[in-house]
């Protein structure tokens, strides 16, 4: 049987229609709903096995991205949420998603404004850490970014605590992307170079790259170059990329 996956939406979040496309592809069944469906009647959240809280700009992050979100999410579902999660169940948060994980107390620490002070789009490479069914089988890979306040942020304390506990998912790393384009691998200034964390065992995974843009290879800004490199040594061009993996792994772990 097919695991269900929720995928929230409303005040912002424009991502949840890639998001719903990838998690099928991978063998899922995906609906999206409007949190306020899901706050009028939180028993919803029953008939799902993954959550996925994709991204976008929530209330145009007036007050800072993710945090009317996540408060809303904190206030009027936090209880039900911990329930979900009580379960043998996975949640993933996107970029926006991510940050109302955190403002929503369900991931540990913060996303602050860029070092930069500027929004930036572009392609990151990333290494793999910790354990979690999300990951699984991955090593490295590389994803595209869009955030103004994605540098992963809290004390010393905690980060060596997340570190210890194998809750830093995702690292940020020099490789391909970035030398290709004369840019440091670190985008954001992120502390200790996170890109993503996990709690809950490795089941609730924040992120800030975005893998749901990163999953047919020719979203790759490098696969016009990659296409002739595999019909030069007479090897098909795959359809899909990396990130895909990532939604693949969510469908596995159910089976």
């Amino acid at each position: 049987m097919k695991p269900k996956a929720l995928i929230f939406s409303g005040y912002g979040l424009n991502c949840e229609e890639e998001t719903k496309v990838a998690l099928e592809i991978a063998g899922a069944l995906a609906d999206i709903v409007h949190i306020e469906d899901v706050v009028k009647n939180p028993k919803l959240l029953g008939k799902y096995q993954i959550a996925v809280f994709p991204g976008g700009f929530s209330y145009g992050d007036d007050t800072g991205s993710g945090k009317a979100y996540g408060a809303r999410v904190k206030h009027h579902l936090g209880t039900e949420l911990r329930k979900f999660l009580e379960r043998d169940t996975l949640m993933l948060g996107i970029c926006n998603g991510f940050q109302i994980l955190t403002a929503s107390g369900i991931l540990p620490g913060a996303l602050i404004a860029n070092d930069s002070a500027r929004f930036t789009c572009r392609w990151v490479d990333l290494e793999v850490k910790g354990n979690s069914p999300w990951l699984t089988g991955l090593t490295t890979l590389s994803l595209p970014i869009a955030h103004g306040e994605g540098k992963y942020f809290d004390t010393q304390e905690n980060l060596d605590a997340l570190e210890k506990a194998g809750g830093i998912a995702l690292t940020y790393e020099t490789g391909e992307m970035s030398l290709a384009q004369g840019l440091p691998g670190n985008p954001n200034g992120a502390l200790r170079n996170i890109a993503g964390i996990t709690t809950y065992e490795g089941r609730v995974f924040g992120l800030m790259p975005h893998p749901e843009r990163g999953a047919y290879f020719d979203q790759r800004p490098d696969w016009t170059v990659l296409r002739e490199r595999f019909e030069k040594e007479g090897q098909k061009t795959p359809e899909f990329a990396a990130g895909i993996d990532i939604f693949k792994n969510a469908v596995k772990y159910f089976s």
